[in-house]
């Protein structure tokens, strides 16, 4: 379950979610019968509709980058949103674009390299640039070397580098949302947890360690 409450369909009185609502769902209430075409819970939509403005202006982002007016080709912007999403480790982000990158072109090859891209042979040198610059935006916090950014001068114009960091940074904050409030395929336990040693283990191991320490004293 999301961590946030979801808002049914009767609730919603904004006529731009409520078109959303209709485009995605048709007719059905999306909390009492979740569930998108793609294979999706929903949720997303459903949660983001409690602000209905931050709705708006969050999907109005999906219109951007889809723009004809971009410069920038839709296959680079693909690397920088998938790239993204695995790197915040968004199943949600990255399951979905890896259909996108299918959608734009990529081989089955490509999207399966991108977890381990710098050792893949399967991307062109503007490819690889796109992803390191994605990697050096997510991974290091926008901390880019001079040699990446000149590679990446290299191949993209600045309206089109702009347009990635742009784009690619906001889907960096929609994998860390959506993993945050547990959204689609983010709703998974904590995997970090600590695994319990078996019965008397731990008293075992102590006082192994003390008798070093008398040894060692």
């Amino acid at each position: 379950m999301p961590r946030l409450r979801e808002i049914p369909r009767a609730e919603v009185t904004d006529d731009y979610v409520l078109g959303l609502y209709n485009m995605l769902f048709g007719e059905r209430d999306p909390v009492a019968q979740p569930g998108t075409a793609p294979g999706t819970a929903g949720n997303w939509w459903t949660v983001f509709a409690q602000v209905p403005d931050a709705f708006k202006h969050i999907t109005e982002g999906f219109g951007f980058y889809r723009s004809p007016d971009r410069k920038l080709d839709p296959k680079l912007r693909e690397l920088g949103q998938i790239r993204a999403g695995y790197a915040v480790g968004s199943q949600f982000v990255f399951s979905q674009h890896c259909k996108a990158m299918r959608f734009e072109g990529y081989s089955e090859e490509q999207v399966k390299a991108i977890p381990d891209w710098q050792v893949a042979d399967c991307f062109s040198d503007v490819e690889r640039a796109v992803l390191a610059y994605t990697d050096c935006l997510v991974l290091d916090r926008g901390r880019v070397p001079d040699g990446i950014f000149a590679a990446l001068k290299k191949h993209l114009g600045e309206v089109e580098i702009l347009e990635l960091t742009y784009i690619t940074c906001t889907y960096m904050m929609h994998a860390v949302m959506s993993r945050a409030l547990k959204l689609e395929f983010d709703d998974v336990p904590e995997r970090i947890v600590e695994i319990p040693a078996p019965d008397g283990a731990t008293a075992d191991v102590m006082g192994m360690v003390d008798e070093r320490k008398d040894a060692d004293a």
